[in-house]
């Protein structure tokens, strides 16, 4: 079942005097971030709504609709952030990284299992997944057209074709 919310980034500090707060992004980028009315905080899910987002460096400076002093703004260090999936419309063959975490991935020909998804690498020319195998090895895979054939959430696999001695 794929979750609502997803964490997308970190209040790590307050900017200026009006209740701006630093939020660092675990999304793609502080620009993704931006793009936002409203962002939830805490595992409450607290609606807090976007009245300012701008970028600075890696960052994202945001002033939420009730947060103006600099006092209030440090209350909200160290707290996360999360985003309502259903804000988000996605490219075909665009995931959230925490929908592939623990799907299974196996071999598009033979149907053999290599492990499940523990993680995706983003190394900027192209993704990496790190596969776990049952074994406890890691494994990786590079996430190109040639290897990751399909991703099925009907089945919760991910179907590839290793390059040869990938896996070697």
């Amino acid at each position: 079942m794929k979750k609502q919310f997803l964490e997308i980034g970190k209040i790590v500090n307050i900017h200026g005097l009006n209740g701006t707060v630093k939020v660092m992004p675990w999304c793609d980028s502080a620009e993704f971030l931006c793009e936002f009315e409203t962002l939830y905080r805490g595992k409450e899910l607290v609606p807090m709504h976007i009245s300012h987002a701008a970028v600075q460096k890696n960052m994202a400076l945001i002033k939420f609709d009730g947060v103006d002093t600099p006092e209030a703004a440090n209350a909200l260090r160290n707290t996360v952030l999360y985003m309502d999936r259903s804000d988000v419309d996605l490219d075909d063959d665009t995931y959230f990284i925490q929908d592939l975490i623990g799907m299974t991935v196996k071999d598009a020909d033979t149907g053999a299992e290599y492990g499940k998804l523990r993680d995706v690498l983003q190394t900027g020319a192209n993704d990496v997944y790190e596969v776990e195998s049952p074994e406890g090895r890691s494994l990786l895979v590079p996430v190109i057209p040639q290897v990751v054939l399909k991703i099925d959430f009907e089945t919760d696999s991910i179907l590839i074709r290793p390059l040869e001695g990938l896996f070697d």
